[in-house]
């Protein structure tokens, strides 16, 4: 294309007295959600050091007792009267967009509260075993002392194991390692009927351990994951370089050139001796964006050679946003730094990349940082639990928050149809690998990759890119008309005809048939009747999809959805 597409022409918008709620919501968040949100951290804090003086032996004594908890909770349903089972975990604790009406059907609690702790550290298998609201923060701060990290380290402190696994997880290392639930190799899972399997990729479990990834919990209770773990160094050294363009797909060859190198043959495959360990590029604006590669270096490295005036120590609270610093190289020029690796690993935590903007428009300027940039940032969970059914509404009609999973040779198509439909600036680019595995899985390579071997792709694994869109919509900014169900439903319908896939956390309007058609369902259904999980745990769509409902109406689609399964169940098997 010789230039980005144009945007659609709206018209302007009225307001509404939601508009005034959303825009002076800065009040309750700093004399509220902030003080709130520090007393949450203090607590977490302590709740941390207090399972951390436990030895691992411990933590998995008191692992078992849970788990016994657990499989007791389950003996005491009634599966007739009781409802689909269903964690006891309060909606607004997810830090998930899409709504969780099921929740405010019939439906059986089980309490997995207590399944927040490390409860080993191997060294020499270079395992972590976590139970699943072990969040990122938590890791970080016990393995990076020890100079070990997971493979894949999600940037947000608060993203957890179970909620990585059960729905999807990348970060700047993807494009080497994969999806988070890539480096996990092993579940235990508690099934329907109370039994605690352990689920590998090549143990009698292998259907189960291919299909959890993506199942948003709906194939059994997930109480513990071994994680992959890799040596690392004190500092990442970061390159920022610049790239302009007149279209979007100059940017897009820029961003390509900075990691993708051509595979020309299989010798090349398992060669990652001269890949760049990290690598995003952040978008701007249609004609700027400013791609980032990094590696490790260590202490001695970086202070033997005089570069410790390059060191950032993005970190402190009173430091300028990484995406505002990232920035700056549009400027400055292309430029190298070194920055602490947890600090790195957590670098867009303190402004959830650049949607607090959003919310405290003043935040990121100096005087707010250094008097209150120590209290930031406001906890999800506390947003979205002191935001109103209106606000709520509003975020989904007004406000764009996606992940969208493509091939890598089908970025420049994305980002032209993302410009002219929701024009969403700045945009979050991050390859990652996308495996072929064993069976066919919920997310999978386009067929027949291996033949094509285009940029990025190996014989195992074809290159797809996260793009992340997030902010609110240039017409929204603009006071201008803007469908936001209209412009998701045919972002998805883009996602299916390009072989893309839609982030589960994300608000959603596929339809069941289109669900299916952009996600394969066929192990995920072979295990949903193998273990025993229709009537029991409800279906990946029917827990994912898009619901503004009355009680009523949620526990009428809760009964139609149990005829349907049930009818399933009686049905004969084909394996």
């Amino acid at each position: 294309m010789s230039e980005a597409a144009t945007p659609l022409v709206r018209p302007k918008r009225k307001k509404v007295w939601v508009d005034y709620l959303v825009q002076f919501r800065w009040i309750l968040i700093i004399f509220l959600v902030l003080p709130m949100s520090l007393t949450l951290y203090f607590l977490d804090y302590l709740r941390e050091v207090k399972s951390r003086h436990k030895s691992y032996k411990q933590r998995q004594i008191k692992h078992d007792e849970n788990i016994i908890k657990v499989i007791k909770r389950l003996k005491k349903r009634n599966p007739s009267k009781d409802g689909l089972i269903c964690t006891a975990r309060n909606p607004w604790v997810t830090v998930g967009m899409r709504n969780v009406d099921y929740k405010r059907a019939r439906h059986f609690k089980v309490d997995l509260s207590a399944f927040s702790n490390i409860l080993e550290i191997d060294q020499e298998r270079m395992i972590i075993k976590c139970e699943p609201l072990v969040n990122m923060g938590q890791i970080t701060r016990a393995t990076v002392p020890m100079n070990l990290a997971l493979a894949v380290v999600p940037e947000l402190d608060d993203l957890t194991v179970g909620g990585l696994i059960n729905g999807s997880g990348l970060e700047g290392s993807s494009h080497i390692y994969g999806l988070f639930a890539d480096i996990v190799v092993a579940y235990e899972i508690i099934l329907a009927d109370g039994r605690v399997v352990r689920a590998t990729k090549d143990n009698e479990y292998s259907d189960l351990f291919y299909a959890i990834p993506w199942s948003q919990g709906t194939l059994g209770l997930l109480t513990c994951a071994e994680i992959k773990l890799v040596h690392i160094k004190e500092f990442v050294k970061l390159n920022y370089k610049p790239v302009k363009g007149d279209t979007l797909n100059d940017l897009t060859k820029g961003y390509i050139d900075s990691f993708a190198r051509e595979f020309g043959d299989d010798n090349n495959d398992d060669d990652e001796q001269n890949v760049v360990e990290f690598v995003e590029t952040l978008i701007y604006n249609p004609h700027e964006a400013v791609c980032m590669t990094g590696s490790f270096a260590s202490r001695e490295e970086v202070m033997s050679n005089g570069n410790s005036m390059k060191i950032n120590r993005i970190g402190w609270w009173f430091k300028p946003w990484f995406y505002q610093h990232a920035q700056t190289a549009l400027m400055r020029g292309e430029f190298v730094e070194y920055i602490p690796t947890r600090e790195y690993y957590h670098r867009h935590t303190r402004s959830y990349f650049w949607e607090v903007k959003l919310l405290l428009p003043f935040a990121d300027q100096w005087w707010f940082r250094f008097l209150l940039g120590w209290m930031m940032p406001p906890k999800i969970s506390l947003l979205k639990a002191t935001q109103f059914e209106a606000v709520r509404n509003y975020y989904h009609d007004m406000h764009v928050l996606q992940d969208l999973l493509v091939p890598l040779h089908k970025v420049s198509d994305a980002l032209e149809w993302a410009h002219q439909e929701m024009e969403v600036y700045p945009i979050w680019l991050c390859p990652h690998r996308l495996y072929k595995h064993p069976y066919k899985t919920m997310v999978y390579p386009e067929p027949g990759f291996e033949q094509e071997r285009r940029r990025g792709d190996t014989a195992y694994a074809q290159m797809y890119t996260d793009i992340g869109l997030y902010y609110a919509p240039g017409p929204v900014l603009r006071g201008e008309a803007f469908d936001g169900s209209r412009a998701v439903s045919q972002m998805e319908h883009w996602l299916i005809e390009n072989h893309g896939f839609e982030t589960q956390y994300a608000v959603s309007e596929l339809s069941e048939k289109d669900f299916w058609r952009m996600f394969d369902g066929e192990l995920y259904e072979k295990c949903r009747r193998k273990y025993g999980c229709v009537g029991n745990f409800m279906s990946v769509y029917y827990k994912s999809k898009k619901g503004r409902k009355t009680e009523k109406e949620v526990q009428e689609a809760e009964n139609a959805y149990l005829e349907t399964a049930y009818a399933k169940l009686d049905q004969p098997t084909d394996y």
